[in-house]
């Protein structure tokens, strides 16, 4: 088998339909979603098949439904490949308790148990402190560090996710996106995109629900990975389930350090990546992250048919 690492997408991925040919192909698959509904306490099924997407895209809501999915995905690349061990497993924001659970940190369980509460703090967070967050094209991390430094313009505005080079993601409030997404513009960004999200992910408005979300976390047994893990907030491995728990409470409010992280992969040698959940947002941002003409192969799946093509792909 080719050297393979798993990755799983966060919130923006989700779409009305999501994980239904899989649900319907497999008895395990829906076994798997009946019990994120019980643990979640929501119609979990129906909102990824049926929607309405205002309702899939609640925070509350979107968190263990999207987790679900990914879980299902890792399952059925699981069954199809029972020998796989994959070099390493990453997931983007919410996606990375998928990577825990993958990675045995977490039961399956306390996986859909911890999305849910996190979730439930994020919306609390999120009305409570009104935000958002912009994709700005065209400028690398450090030159929108160098122009935070210099901001003084009014609200709160921080980085959110560094995803490619040249893809820096901004969160905070009206005024703060307002005022330094001029500041960028400039200085030479080439785009700036909004995302549909109603909370400003990763920044100090929702770092209300750090202290909150790590007493649930206390009360979760975490386990040593037995796949490697490179997490968000540093980019790198850890093995103690203490600091574990550490990293996973400052994540919320933390920068996401993915192009640090995808980089690091591919230098160990990674020759295929697999994008386990809805969409190919992953996948996306991998090609702008390769170098022109790379070997890597990337792949998706969440259906029965791009799990085969996976499955050709990894063992070569």
């Amino acid at each position: 088998m080719k050297k393979t690492a798993i990755l799983f997408p966060g919130q923006g991925s989700q779409y009305i339909g999501m994980g239904q040919a899989l649900i319907e192909a497999d008895q395990e698959a829906a076994a798997l979603m009946e019990m994120a509904e019980e643990v979640s306490g929501f119609p979990l099924k129906k909102l990824c098949l049926e929607g309405p997407i205002e309702d899939l895209t609640r925070v509350l809501h979107l968190q263990p439904a999207l987790t679900a999915i990914n879980l299902i995905c890792w399952q059925q690349l699981k069954k199809a490949l029972p020998d796989l061990v994959p070099a390493y497993a990453g997931g983007h924001s919410l996606g990375e308790y998928s990577a825990l659970q993958a990675a045995g940190v977490l039961s399956a369980e306390d996986t859909m148990t911890l999305v849910t509460k996190r979730g439930e703090f994020m919306e609390r967070e999120g009305a409570a402190n009104p935000g958002g967050m912009l994709a700005v094209l065209g400028l690398t991390i450090e030159e929108i560090d160098n122009l935070l430094k210099n901001y003084t313009g009014a609200g709160i505005v921080v980085v959110a996710n560094h995803n490619a080079e040249q893809q820096i993601i901004i969160s905070g409030d009206q005024k703060g996106l307002d005022g330094f997404s001029e500041m960028c513009r400039e200085n030479g960004a080439k785009k700036i995109v909004a995302l549909k999200v109603s909370v400003a992910n990763h920044s100090p408005l929702v770092a209300g629900a750090v202290e909150d979300f790590s007493a649930c976390m206390a009360e979760v047994q975490f386990n040593t990975p037995q796949i490697p893990v490179l997490f968000n907030v540093t980019a790198s491995q850890e093995t103690g389930p203490e600091a574990i728990r550490d990293i996973m409470g400052r994540q919320i409010a933390s920068r996401v350090r993915w192009y640090e992280s995808m980089n690091r992969m591919i230098e160990d040698g990674v020759e295929v990546f697999v994008e386990l959940g809805p969409k190919t947002v992953l996948s996306g941002m991998m090609r702008k992250i390769l170098p022109r003409k790379s070997p890597v192969t990337c792949v998706q799946l969440d259906s029965p048919e791009l799990l085969e093509k996976a499955v050709d792909i990894i063992t070569g």
